[in-house]
């Protein structure tokens, strides 16, 4: 592994693990119920960005022990927010901004793993990641507007997810709402009280594709957000298809399919 692996740094609040190509980010606050405050945002893009530049890494998992995922922002951390200035609170968004930015673009496959409570900014986090799984007990809120404030940064991610109309519900009426809806509204993929043994199939399917080809689907993606199809539309995608179908990997697949053998990513 290269020197800048997560596995060289000492974290208070999350652990971090790479293996066989899937590195782990581990929400470990379980005595807070995972609650994040301005460390823990610190430490997951400290993490994001050790893994994004490894190699080794090759599909990121993030998950979190204890009984729940997350309770969202930790209380102490409200009551630094409830003293501080416009320019300091702007800061502090702007560290959480970054973190949903960083997990959003992430350039490999993500995969979040749901447990319990998951409220507030960590639902963006799961909105954030490519692929969710949830336990059948596993439970979601936007309660901002309960304390008198709204789910701003994780908005553009859970409103991407969910759709305009159930953000306008959720984030309005501030309710509960099971790993049953949460599947019904996108937010998670699939449902199981084993998210251990669901998420292996999906991890081994995504370590046998492309590493090139699963970095440039999730940029395809994001520039075909706006939803828009025109010339400019036309242009880009034709470009990607034939700028891909020329690179190496590119090559090796195509080649490695015609001869009837597995493709060797490594090798390229």
């Amino acid at each position: 592994m290269t020197s800048n692996t997560p596995h060289t740094t000492q974290f208070e609040y999350i652990s971090c693990a790479l293996h066989s190509g899937v590195g782990e980010m581990v929400l470990n606050r379980a005595d807070k119920h995972n609650a994040f405050d301005e460390v823990m945002i610190s430490e997951m893009i400290a993490a994001l960005d050790g893994f994004a530049s490894n190699d080794d890494c090759q599909v990121l998992v993030l998950k979190a022990n204890g009984k729940n995922f997350s309770a969202g922002a930790d209380l102490n951390w409200m009551r630094k927010q409830a003293k501080m200035d416009f320019e300091q609170n702007l800061a502090d968004a702007n560290a959480l901004a970054t973190l949903m930015h960083k997990l959003d673009k992430f350039p490999k496959p993500t995969v979040a793993l749901v447990q319990g409570a998951a409220f507030g900014g960590a639902l963006g986090l799961i909105c954030a990641s490519d692929i969710a799984i949830a336990t059948t007990r596993a439970s979601f809120c936007l309660s901002e507007v309960k304390l008198g404030l709204i789910p701003a940064v994780i908005s553009p991610y859970v409103a991407r997810t969910m759709g305009q109309r159930a953000s306008r519900r959720y984030m309005l009426t501030a309710e509960r709402f099971s790993a049953e809806q949460a599947l019904k509204l996108d937010v998670v993929h699939e449902v199981s009280d084993d998210l251990e043994a669901a998420a292996e199939p999906i991890i081994a399917a995504l370590l046998s594709n492309s590493p090139q080809g699963m970095a440039w689907v999730k940029t395809l993606l994001s520039r075909l957000e706006d939803g828009v199809i025109d010339a400019n539309t036309l242009a880009y995608t034709s470009e990607r298809i034939a700028r891909i179908r020329v690179s190496n990997e590119g090559q090796e697949g195509l080649n490695a399919f015609f001869d009837k053998r597995k493709p060797d990513w490594k090798a390229i």
